[in-house]
């Protein structure tokens, strides 16, 4: 079994290297309109430099799990604005798109909370449809769109989760074929568990994004882990991808669904053995406040299991 090791979105690292500088509606729309363009551009040369930067540093590192930040291209999906940010940046987002496939990064979106199926309003699922076009397209143009993935979760259950999952079925219908084929669910950390996130994923052939921190904040009373993997990993062959899992752990007992700086690896011993057990390669999407040293600090502390080899800055045999 082999675990690759990954974070979220800013290299800690580094020095002033943020990939969500933003410009926000309130400021944009005090500008006239030469600076409006001018702020825009210069905040998003920013943001796709910086994630350059970033993807040298995992290759650097040996990191090859990253998640781009959704805030990458600022105001992009603002009804007021909508803006061409592909024309001007064609050649930066190739460069970073052949720096993913030339060292082989497993690269993703994660759009925020808001961005969901199972509203009944129709606003909502229009945003929601938005939101992923607008993820499809950053990754179109990065020459990514047919290997990478956009990540979300089910949504609100509106004090009917039946009815709400019902929605969730029809409202999906609005989201193109070929942004859908891109697309994973998540079990969240109080509405829909790993369970119910599975059904709907089977019934919609959309792989399921495991979270082993959100399980454990909301399961079922029959749920286990060694039962469910082996009926989440196969969801993971329509995108003829090796199945990948977010980990964190609590910040504190009182604070359990909060995410610690850094990940627990005896949190993580339960899980562990079932992935060893079964002897299936995973990646980890590592989901704690400190990014990419939490993510390089759990790849040590697990290498030091007795039989687990680092064969690599991040990643481990086992």
């Amino acid at each position: 079994m082999i675990i690759r090791f990954g974070y979220v979105s800013h290299a800690l690292s580094l020095w002033d290297c943020s990939p969500a500088k933003s410009l926000t509606f309130t400021r944009w729309k005090k500008l006239d309109g030469e600076e409006r363009h001018d702020q825009l551009l210069y905040v998003t040369r920013k943001n796709l430099e910086h994630t350059l930067r970033m993807l040298h540093y995992n290759i650097a590192h040996e990191i090859w799990v990253y998640r781009l930040s959704s805030s990458i291209i600022p105001l992009a999906t603002h009804p007021e604005v909508l803006w061409d940010y592909r024309t001007p940046f064609k050649e930066l987002l190739l460069e970073i798109g052949a720096l993913v496939k030339k060292y082989k990064l497993r690269v993703s979106f994660h759009p925020n909370q808001f961005t969901l199926f199972t509203s009944d309003k129709k606003h909502i699922t229009e945003n929601a449809v938005s939101d992923m076009s607008y993820h499809y397209d950053v990754l179109d143009a990065m020459g990514l769109a047919d290997e990478a993935i956009i990540n979300i979760h089910v949504g609100g259950a509106y004090g009917d989760k039946q009815k709400a999952t019902e929605r969730f079925h029809q409202n999906i219908k609005s989201l193109p074929s070929h942004i859908k084929k891109r697309m994973t669910l998540e079990n969240d950390d109080k509405t829909y568990t790993t369970s119910e996130t599975l059904a709907i994923c089977q019934k919609e052939r959309i792989p399921l994004l495991f979270d082993y921190h959100h399980f454990m904040a909301n399961k079922e009373e029959d749920e286990k882990v060694e039962e469910l993997l082996p009926k989440i990993f196969p969801t993971w062959e329509w995108v003829g991808l090796h199945p990948k899992i977010h980990v964190s752990s609590p910040k504190s007992e009182k604070e359990f669904r909060s995410h610690a700086d850094y990940v627990d690896a005896d949190f993580l011993m339960p899980l562990l053995k079932v992935l060893k057990e079964m002897n299936v390669d995973v990646d980890f999407m590592i989901e704690a406040k400190q990014k990419d040293k939490a993510a390089l600090k759990l790849c040590e502390d697990i290498s030091r299991i007795r039989g687990v080899k680092r064969i690599g800055g991040a990643t481990i045999q086992w």
